[in-house]
């Protein structure tokens, strides 16, 4: 459920019964489970200590998203985007976002330029720190929180989808350093926004989008066996995992 209240964009319910599939999704967005990484039902049934059936339900719902693929007799392992398919996110994204910014800067009030420049606070501070986990988190969150403004929740829930499928992509083709957007992409979008020049906006944001797309490398990655010990180390069949924003 997508709910604005001035201050941050949840991607999940707070329902316990999802805290494995919340658990999941924040491990492949924040890159610990990248592209690739084998999911297997008896280790993850293991770590989270349910049935094989309760993660392979999970598992099912992850696919039904794009975020893992199931494979006849193979198992499950994280998706790893195909190269079109990483270029149409991005250019969705780019579709959707600009397209809905006339309606953000028409809405826009002071809570939510202080909102978003918290944020870019947060952000700064993260990459200054080293912080790649947070760094994604807060680079997602901005462009959310943005979007959240002009009240369409139907488009920001699909934004929230594509975030997601973008930190796939950026996982599968970026590099290593790479951890979200660019903090000054941001500080320039904000910058517009005061200023309610709507199209400046679109048009920075259009530029936003290509200039990440132009910094990948399409080039295959190796995967590697994640530990699922120590990625979920604090999360527990009954104990909810913590929301990832």
């Amino acid at each position: 459920m997508m709910t604005w209240d001035g201050r941050k964009i949840a991607y999940f319910t707070d329902d316990q019964d999802d805290h494995i599939y919340n658990a999941l999704v924040t491990a492949i967005v924040e890159h610990q489970l990248l592209p690739g990484s084998k999911l297997p039902e008896v280790a993850l049934a293991e770590v989270f200590g349910i049935s094989r059936t309760g993660i392979r339900s999970v598992l099912q719902r992850l696919a039904a998203e794009q975020l893992v693929t199931l494979m006849p007799k193979r198992g499950a392992q994280v998706t790893t985007p195909g190269i079109a398919e990483a270029r149409d996110v991005f250019n969705t994204r780019r579709i959707l976002e600009c397209a809905n910014l006339p309606a953000v800067v028409s809405q826009c009030q002071p809570l939510h330029i202080a909102a978003l420049e918290q944020i870019l606070r947060n952000e700064q501070q993260a990459h200054q720190d080293y912080q790649g986990a947070a760094a994604i988190r807060l680079s997602a969150l901005f462009h959310l929180q943005l979007q959240a403004i002009a009240g369409n929740g139907v488009l920001t829930e699909m934004v929230s989808q594509l975030t997601l499928r973008s930190s796939l992509v950026i996982a599968a083709y970026g590099a290593p350093w790479q951890q979200g957007c660019r903090c000054h992409d941001h500080h320039a979008l904000v910058e517009l926004l005061k200023q309610g020049d709507a199209a400046s906006l679109s048009s920075r944001m259009a530029q936003h989008f290509d200039e990440i797309v132009a910094s990948l490398h399409f080039t295959e990655k190796d995967s590697h066996a994640p530990d699922f010990n120590r990625i979920f180390s604090n999360v527990s069949a009954g104990k909810p995992a913590q929301e990832l924003l």
